[in-house]
């Protein structure tokens, strides 16, 4: 009921029930990243002052929507998050609710035990933030009548839909610093200095890593390499006087007639091409080798200013589409502006580099080579 509501009930001498607060909950889901703690404060502070709303934070993503592990978020308890990396909540990779390990190991569906602790904690309306793992859960629970609305996120910026994702610049920021100063020991040194960054399926870091920093060569998932091509382009720049040369690899690169390299098979756990590139071109070169793999490097500490102004405006936008109803939605930046599409049309496909696109040209332009012998 509306205060105009209550208020024309109470002019025709009627009863008027006190209205019940909207409860939201926010959840982050996926791997840790630069800016969800911004999220989580925006969408807070909007709940708040703009709809009057109450807000639980759901605890380590679905799983404690599983267990009904459930805070409330006040003013008090998100005061100071903004800068701070992680998450407030907490966050897994596991508690997917439709395939959870059951006591004897086989995987069961637990949607419903879901749709039922939703029910019991009184929530109208869930905010989701995570990559396309964390999305395609919201999706399939939304299907099951559990209201969520999404907001993305990954370091990898490979959810479509959207131009950029909250925490990838802060990830490009910490990659090219890695390539200014892998640059100094390998001019001091006349080194192959190779560094490996995130990037399962797409290379969007490691390009713009490798543009901004003035890589010689890039790697990456959507341009297959051939190591004899590696050899020959740093062959090529020591005729041409260099004495040193920078590869930025992503960790999900692949040879034209290989597979990605893994640490662990059985986890897909990606990790080690670096390793593997500096063993492949090891007999065709005549300088040293040396890796450095970013890894987790690249998801921990504050956010830059970017990230914290798109994952506020995320934030807020996430809550006002709860406070309009409209589930099944995603906020989205397009250009300068905050928009919300389908979740569906945000995980029906991964954003990719494309092979043949401006950025590409670009660094060819400039004489990188994508280990392609193009």
């Amino acid at each position: 009921m509306t205060g105009r509501d209550c208020g024309t009930r109470l002019l025709n001498g009627l009863p008027c029930a006190p209205m019940k607060k909207k409860r939201i909950a926010i959840l982050t889901g996926g791997g840790d990243c630069p800016g969800l703690n911004a999220v989580i404060r925006a969408a807070v502070r909007t709940a708040i002052n703009d709809h009057d709303f109450r807000v639980l934070g759901i605890q380590l993503g679905f799983e404690g929507l599983l267990t009904g592990s459930a805070v409330p978020l006040t003013a008090e308890s998100i005061r100071g998050i903004l800068p701070k990396g992680g998450t407030l909540l907490r966050t897994t990779n596991r508690g997917n609710p439709f395939s959870y390990p059951g006591p004897d190991g086989t995987l069961e569906d637990r949607s419903r035990l879901v749709v039922d602790n939703v029910r019991k904690l009184g929530i109208d309306g869930i905010i989701a933030i995570g990559g396309d793992g964390t999305l395609k859960i919201a999706q399939k629970l939304c299907d099951l009548g559990v209201p969520m609305v999404a907001v993305p996120k990954t370091i990898d910026n490979d959810l479509a839909s959207t131009d950029y994702t909250f925490g990838f610049m802060t990830a490009v920021e910490v990659a090219t610093d890695a390539v200014d100063r892998l640059h100094t020991t390998a001019e001091s040194h006349d080194r192959v200095m190779i560094l490996e960054v995130m990037g399962r399926d797409a290379g969007w870091i490691a390009l713009h890593s490798g543009i901004a920093g003035g890589a010689d060569i890039i790697l990456i998932p959507e341009i297959p390499y051939r190591p004899e091509a590696i050899a020959n382009t740093i062959r090529e720049r020591q005729r041409e006087g260099a004495k040193f040369d920078i590869i930025v690899v992503a960790e999900g690169a692949l040879r034209q007639d290989g597979e990605v390299t893994y640490l662990d098979k059985a986890s897909r756990r990606l990790g080690g091409v670096a390793y593997q590139v500096a063993a492949e071109i090891a007999q065709q070169i005549d300088l040293e080798i040396r890796v450095t793999v970013l890894g987790h490097i690249q998801r921990g500490g504050s956010p830059i200013p970017y990230d914290r102004l798109i994952a506020t405006q995320f934030g807020k936008a996430a809550a006002d589409l709860i406070a309009d109803g409209k589930f099944g939605r995603m906020v989205a930046l397009r250009g300068e502006q905050i928009v919300d599409v389908p979740i569906r049309d945000a995980i029906s496909n991964m954003k990719l580099v494309d092979p043949e696109g401006q950025l590409v040209s670009t660094a060819r332009s400039l004489g990188v080579s994508f280990g392609d012998g193009r």
